[in-house]
């Protein structure tokens, strides 16, 4: 079968790896160049399809009519979608003969749109997945080919689930493909009533609001650590990063000030809007990363003063 590929970033490589396992004919790849001010810290697809032989293209704009009519002319049986970041117009998945797919890194269809794997951190949920779909014009909508679910634990971060991810949709598309090419694959239609959606995110979104619960913020910690941009507060006019935090069970005595540090020694630990949290890993603007008492004892950090 002839595919055009639409792929960026590991889910991205990985697709196209086991389409090509699996025998197909990738007539094309189309990706994004790599941002400068990105932190890329995945697998290139450019290189992948390079090593093959396979004609990369990365426009800016991919819904004009140059780029629809070479899709014509290719014919091509199926058309992927493996996280490319824009969104493909119905003219640009007409010319499918077997239909347009997309990889969405959700269980859909629920957390439709951007970020999914730090937004289902963000809401604590404790199982996620992938799901291969029909594509429409709307994103996320059509109808569904087949899914993989994995677990979340309270030690994963955006990236570790990233890579549960990963691996999950390289099985997904190894088992699914085969089925796709025969006719067999199943296809049925979301359930629109349980459907929820998010955009994408931001680096302010980062900001830490104390009056949250320690668990609220431990799971926003989380959710954007490295090598994403980061949770962080403000000490002394600077914003102050927090890389590694964790709800804390112990004795201290509450403060009812949220952002108030009630321990500096043998822990940092912050009071919450509900609860205390532990500040394993943190960050002052312009200093290097250091465990939260070692910046403490650095600063001479007394408890009682607020983080903002």
């Amino acid at each position: 079968m002839r595919s055009v590929v639409f792929a960026y970033h590991d889910i991205g490589y990985v697709c196209l790896e086991e389409l090509l396992r699996g025998g197909g004919e990738v007539i094309a790849v189309f990706t994004h160049d790599d941002d400068p001010n990105e932190n890329v810290w995945f697998r290139s697809v450019r290189q992948l399809a390079q090593q093959h032989g396979i004609p990369v293209f990365a426009p800016v704009r991919i819904n004009t009519p140059e780029w629809v009519e070479r899709l014509h002319s290719w014919a091509p049986d199926f058309i992927f979608s493996f996280y490319y970041r824009n969104l493909l117009g119905a003219d640009v998945l007409a010319p499918a003969k077997r239909g347009a797919l997309n990889l969405h890194g959700s269980l859909l269809p629920r957390y439709r749109g951007r970020c999914p794997v730090n937004w289902v951190l963000i809401h604590d949920e404790r199982e996620t997945g992938v799901t291969l779909h029909y594509m429409e014009v709307k994103p996320d909508r059509g109808d569904i080919v087949a899914q993989r679910s994995v677990p979340i634990s309270d030690d994963d971060t955006a990236v570790t689930l990233f890579h549960k991810l990963t691996a999950a949709a390289a099985l997904l598309m190894r088992e699914t493909y085969p089925l796709l090419c025969s006719g067999k694959a199943a296809r049925i239609p979301q359930d629109h009533t349980r459907s929820s959606y998010f955009g994408g995110r931001r680096p302010d979104d980062g900001r830490i609001n104390w009056n949250s619960s320690a668990r609220q913020i431990f799971n926003l910690v989380r959710a954007v650590t490295r090598p994403y941009p980061g949770a962080f507060a403000e000490w002394n006019g600077r914003s102050f990063y927090i890389w590694e935090a964790h709800p804390w069970n112990g004795a201290q005595p509450n403060h009812g000030t949220p952002g108030t540090i009630v321990a500096t020694q043998p822990q940092l630990i912050v009071q919450t809007g509900d609860g205390q949290l532990e500040l394993s890993r943190v960050q002052a603007e312009g200093e290097d990363e250091t465990s939260g008492p070692q910046w403490a004892a650095q600063r001479s950090v007394d408890k009682g003063a607020q983080l903002k």
